[in-house]
């Protein structure tokens, strides 16, 4: 299973017009219970992203930067102009972050925490608004069960990718853990199963038990002293 943007995502979205006024965007954040729009041009293409930290300066500051009094000496020029923006234009961030729908769900998981945000317009080839992936839902993949999780690790990953007798090894998972253990031809063989077990999706940590063959480890490390000649 390699789940997808458009498997976890939502697909009714709530957006905002460019000119949405201040007032608006506050009413709707409360009435759907959410922090964040996206907002779209005319032709409904996502052009940048308001949430409430982008009317919160209006609030802070009344609409009038100057009555921070020696706080606005230390204020960013873009929370200055928001707090006197009155548009969604004028107050969301642009570009927006965005995803599409095939991107896989732990490239979305990067670009959340990378850019510290809680969630992402989903948008087709043209930028068109789809859909929204939140931080809940990327969390879903987790909710995978175990006996899933397992049959993939061993029907997809030892048979079919290493190419193994399944008999060869034990796969035990519990609450997402996966313990593997067993006899790999060799280190490497056995390394690369181990990385590509983590990578399953619903894994949430690998315990190895693998053995190791000892003559493999050791040729594999190199020799302490080379022979000069």
């Amino acid at each position: 299973m390699n789940a997808t943007v458009k498997d976890v995502m939502t697909n009714r979205v709530v957006s905002a017009k460019k000119t949405a006024t201040y007032k608006d965007l506050a009413l709707h954040m409360r009435q759907y219970r959410i922090s964040a729009f996206p907002v779209v041009d005319e032709s409904l293409k996502v052009i940048g992203v308001v949430s409430e930290s982008d009317l919160l300066p209006k609030e802070a500051f009344g609409g009038d930067p100057d009555s921070a009094g020696l706080i606005t000496g230390i204020l960013r020029h873009k929370d200055m102009e928001k707090a006197t923006a009155v548009t969604a234009y004028d107050l969301m961030t642009s570009p927006a972050v965005t995803v599409s729908p095939d991107d896989s769900v732990q490239h979305a998981a990067r670009l959340m925490y990378d850019r510290k945000v809680k969630r992402l317009p989903v948008v087709d080839q043209a930028g068109l608004l789809v859909g929204i992936v939140s931080r809940t839902d990327i969390l879903a993949v987790f909710d995978r069960p175990d006996d899933e999780i397992r049959r993939e690790v061993v029907n997809q990953v030892i048979l079919s990718e290493f190419i193994q007798d399944p008999r060869q090894y034990t796969v035990q998972v519990k609450d997402g853990i996966v313990t593997l253990a067993g006899a790999p031809d060799t280190s490497r063989q056995g390394r690369d199963m181990i990385t590509r077990v983590r990578h399953v999706q619903g894994v949430v940590a690998v315990r190895d038990r693998l053995s190791y063959p000892a003559d493999d480890i050791s040729m594999a490390a190199g020799p302490l002293f080379m022979p000069r000649g």
